[in-house]
This record gives C-alpha cells, structure tokens and sequence, in this order.
C-alpha cells in the first residue's frame, strides 16, 4: 500500500474535520483520551451507526485509529502523525507565500524607489 504524500494527507485531513460531528469525536477522544464507540455514542447526541461511519472517515484520513482490543472493546485514540503532516504541508505553503510576497514586495520599494529619483 502506497503512503499518501504530505498533499493528500492533508486533503484527507481537511475533509475529514469539515463535519462538526467528526470535530466534536476528535475534541472528545482529546479531552478524556481512548474511548470506544460505545463510551462515545453515551457522550454524544448521536446513533451508535453515525459515529461508526464518522470513525471511519477520521480513521481513513488518519486521524484516529483503534488500538488493540481488550476483550471486545476497541478503543479508538487520536493520531497526531496526520496533523504534523498536514501543518507540514502548510507550512511549505505559507513558506512559498511568503517568498512571493517578499518578492512583490521587494519589487514595489525598488519601483518606489526609482520613482523617486525620476521625480527630483
């Protein structure tokens, strides 16, 4: 299986947390740690099933994942590998940002300036 580059694994990330539900899993699994599906369906104002479907979809972005069972209880914990990658990603991003605008920047002093010296 091929591991998803830093783009895709914040792509994943980014529609993963554009449900509020899915936020409010990952707020509550950080706020009181492991927890299985059924200690977050008494938590929650949702179904067993919906917090089934919106586990998968933070598992597949690798946000969450479950940890060994113990008995028949799988715990699911958060995951911050997929959020580093993620905050990676953006910073690169803003880095490229940055560059360019200092650059723009850069170019409008010198065009300021060599206005200037045109005008005196």
């Amino acid at each position: 299986m091929r591991l998803p580059d830093a783009e895709e694994q914040a792509v994943a990330v980014f529609a993963a947390l554009t449900d509020p539900m899915r936020r409010a899993l990952l707020e509550e699994l950080a706020r009181a740690g492991p927890a299985t599906l059924t200690d977050l369906a008494r938590r929650l104002p949702i179904s067993r099933q919906a917090i089934a479907k919106h586990l998968g979809q933070l598992a597949e972005a690798g946000l969450i994942s479950s940890s060994e069972p113990v008995g028949r209880r799988h715990p699911y914990r958060l995951e911050p590998a997929a959020i580093r990658t993620t905050q990676v990603w953006l910073a690169r991003l803003a880095n490229r940002w940055d560059d360019r605008l200092a650059a723009l920047a850069d170019a409008l002093d010198a065009t300021d300036t060599t206005q200037g010296a045109t005008q005196q």
